[in-house]
């Protein structure tokens, strides 16, 4: 559509001739900019430098995983991508074009989202892209510069509206009135301040929210886990709380379990589990009995669902 109607409008408009610079693409010399431009001038302002770096580091890094999150979403084979391998690259990647004098640089969601609806199937349509727009940057700059940005701007509009389309708000109502809360303060103070401003809120609230529902606050960050195994039956039993902030150690102890036996995750004795674990949980579920085992969730016949969605965070009913 950009090269059919926004092109030929802004040029038979006159646009790049007429208008202000801003209104169309500008690479420039794009060849000519590129030289070793490294410079450690920032350490005389320590607490500025310090504060830029793990600022572009974070939102950078919070920025890729949140993407991967989405395509992944979005993937029709429900594959999982290699969050490690994402950041080593975009790391590697931010490191060399630092030192030639670019921008820092994140898993695109935009491109991302393109290639998964338009049929892409394996990491190739990303070598593709990358490769097709890297020919166009050099011997198409021209060409390049004759589109507007106003007509980058919708592409961008148009994906994030698929990508938060009001049918996901409506979606996370159902899951729970909360997650529907931390939803709506992520994006406001994402819009409002920043990435990293919005996803500490939301953290923040769904920590809250977690230890007025239950969860004890000692259990938030590590959750007691027992493993035993008996012949081919392994037993993983949680206490007090399984919640997103305390994932990690449950997931390690789960993927620790070689593929082909019966494993049995015992949430018994959980106060509180919360939604996303029981989402990352029946992921892991449907990736180990493909794998040829068996994988079931047990113990939470106690514990009242608080909405009617069948992945909705659970509090243990008091006795």
């Amino acid at each position: 559509m950009v090269l059919i109607v926004a092109m030929p409008l802004a040029t038979y408009y006159g646009f790049k001739q007429a208008g202000p610079s801003y209104l169309m693409v500008k690479l420039g010399n794009f060849l000519g900019s590129i030289h070793l431009n490294a410079s450690m001038d920032g350490f005389q302002h320590t607490g500025i430098f310090i504060k830029y770096v793990i600022m572009f580091a974070l939102v950078g890094s919070l920025e890729s995983l949140l993407t991967v999150k989405a395509i992944d979403m979005l993937d029709p084979y429900k594959r999982k991508s290699d969050t490690n391998k994402d950041l080593i690259a975009v790391g590697v990647g931010n490191t060399l074009a630092a030192l030639l004098g670019g921008l820092p640089m994140i898993s695109e969601v935009a491109r991302s989202s393109a290639n998964v609806s338009s049929g892409a199937k394996t990491r190739w349509a990303n070598f593709f892209h990358a490769t097709f727009i890297l020919t166009f940057v050099l011997l198409a700059t021209p060409l390049i510069e004759m589109i507007p940005n106003a007509a980058l701007a919708a592409m961008l509009i148009t994906v994030g509206i698929k990508l938060a389309h009001p049918k996901e708000f409506v979606q996370t109502f159902k899951i729970g009135k909360e997650q529907l809360a931390i939803f709506l303060v992520t994006i406001f103070f994402t819009l409002f301040e920043d990435l990293l401003v919005g996803i500490a809120a939301g953290i923040a609230l769904k920590l809250i929210l977690h230890v007025m529902r239950g969860a004890p606050f000692s259990a938030l960050f590590k959750a007691p886990i027992e493993v035993s195994f008996e012949g081919d039956e392994y037993l993983v039993s949680i206490e007090k709380a399984a919640v997103f902030s305390n994932f990690i150690g449950i997931k390690n102890k789960l993927q620790e379990i070689p593929p082909g036996f019966n494993v049995t995750v015992d949430l018994h004795k959980t106060r509180f589990v919360d939604h996303s674990v029981l989402e990352n949980l029946h992921h892991i579920q449907h990736d180990y009995e493909h794998s040829g085992g068996r994988f079931q969730i047990i113990g939470l016949s106690d514990h009242k669902p608080i909405s009617a969605h069948t992945l909705a965070a659970r509090r243990k009913n008091k006795s």
